[in-house]
């Protein structure tokens, strides 16, 4: 049975506990929103939802502290980068709610043999969200944002730590004028997830998450035919080709590494460096984490706790068994100490070692000296995961050539954190499929439907 809870994983108290949904409240969640996309969804226009959108944008931004505060207490978060997260979400709806008529107007299709020919993109359904507890608020904002304004409704199942997130987002599309079964909110189990799946009312699934979550869902959602869109673990590489500023470029790898206590599918867990730089780089690289200052997330320090004890033993057994098969430890710990766990730079990680190919989910860096570009690039694709990755060059040339060799989903040349509304964001291999933001993120979940006219 899963427990929903709130335990503030920097003093790993139980703060508030949540009743789990029953079998009956899941079956009146799908009923409602089954309801709500027969009725409201149907009879609305893209205008008008996209107009409650900007409602739930302008509620995420005048509630951001008491949000904020909300994912410090239920996954460690600090403080400012949990303001920034509330911020970026409302940026997500807001974008969604100024160019969703734009993206699903009629698409005239030249059609020489007959008449008129266009394709109207309608919502295709009820659908289920997936979501964890690294963005409480960012995740559920990628989702609900295009989806609902497409003319989908949502039923959102949230990571059990976040219930109390769950509710305020459920709260705030409830004020912004969206009727009961837009958006519903659920504290399911896992068989409760299976039966939202396999119920026909529901029409897909999306899912961020682990690759073993993903894997399992995409099995239940094949087996009943629905589609399907992952965000899965990711294990990217910051690649440092060349640089006339290596400081710069410390900087850059640092960022990438520790976004949210390097907590982020996206971070960069692989720092794979030229061996003309790699000396330098290394020594600055390890002073820099050093100093990096650990607390509790409302303290905002640089980083907080591990989101929980799970997580943290869990990285733990990765980082003591990679030093046990010969990796070199520089700085940092083996050992957890309750949830926190210290900036950690490792090296001498070899294909035989378990944690060449596993996602280090925590401050854990992994350096890696190449010679030549192509070395690179065979190392960046030895991983079975395929998210992100940023490459450091000042031969832009050079930068879009080894992106190209790349197997990723997203290449950020030069730079950290560069995700925006308005780009797509996904990955392929075991990092999963489908993207999300941006204008490609509205068409996972529509009907593509074809008009044609008789001459």
């Amino acid at each position: 049975m899963n427990e929903y809870a709130v335990i503030d994983p920097a003093t790993n108290e139980v703060v508030e506990r949540f009743s789990q949904s029953t079998d009956a409240d899941i079956q009146l969640a799908i009923a409602s929103a089954e309801s709500a996309y027969r009725t409201f969804s149907k009879t609305t226009t893209v205008a008008e939802r996209a107009k409650m959108m900007a409602r739930v944008a302008e509620l995420h931004n005048e509630r951001v502290d008491e949000l904020a505060r909300i994912v410090v207490q239920e996954m460690g978060k600090p403080l400012a980068q949990a303001v920034g997260e509330v911020e970026f979400s409302a940026e997500i709806y807001q974008y969604y709610a100024d160019n969703a008529e734009e993206f699903l107007a009629d698409e005239i299709i030249e059609n020489p043999d007959g008449g008129k020919a266009f394709i109207r993109r309608q919502g295709i359904g009820v659908l289920l969200g997936i979501m964890p507890w690294n963005f409480p608020f960012y995740q559920v904002a990628r989702f609900a944002g295009p989806y609902v304004t497409a003319g989908n409704t949502v039923i959102l199942k949230h990571a059990e730590q976040c219930p109390k997130s769950a509710s305020a987002i459920a709260d705030i599309f409830r004020e912004a004028g969206f009727p009961e079964g837009a958006y519903v909110n659920v504290f399911a189990s896992h068989d409760q997830i299976s039966t939202i799946i396999a119920d026909p009312r529901v029409q897909g699934v999306s899912l961020t998450g682990s690759e073993r979550a993903g894997a399992a869902v995409a099995e239940q959602a094949g087996r009943h035919l629905k589609k399907v869109v992952l965000e899965l673990g990711g294990s990217d590489v910051c690649l440092v080709l060349d640089t006339a500023d290596l400081d710069a470029a410390v900087d850059i790898a640092v960022a990438g590494r520790l976004e949210n206590s390097g907590q982020a599918c996206n971070g960069s867990k692989r720092i794979v460096v030229m061996d003309k730089y790699y000396d330098d780089f290394a020594e600055k690289f390890v002073a820099k984490m050093g100093a990096l200052k650990m607390g509790p997330g409302i303290e905002d320090p640089d980083l907080g706790p591990l989101s929980s004890q799970k997580a943290a033993d869990i990285l733990s057994a990765q980082v003591s068994g990679a030093v046990a098969q010969g990796a070199t430890l520089h700085i940092g710990s083996e050992i957890a100490e309750g949830c926190f766990f210290p900036p950690t730079v490792l090296s001498n990680v070899t294909p035989e070692m378990a944690v060449y190919r596993e996602e280090l989910f925590g401050p854990v860096a992994v350096l890696y000296r190449v010679s030549s570009d192509e070395e690179a690039i065979e190392l960046a694709n030895s991983s079975p995961y395929g998210l992100g990755s940023i490459v450091i060059s000042d031969d832009a040339e050079r930068a879009e050539r080894v992106g190209d060799a790349l197997e990723v989903g997203m290449v950020f040349i030069n730079g950290v954190g560069l995700d925006a509304p308005h780009l797509s964001f996904g990955g392929v291999k075991r990092s999963g499929f489908g993207r999300e933001l941006g204008r490609l993120g509205i068409e996972e979940f529509v009907n593509k439907k074809i008009y044609v006219h008789g001459s």
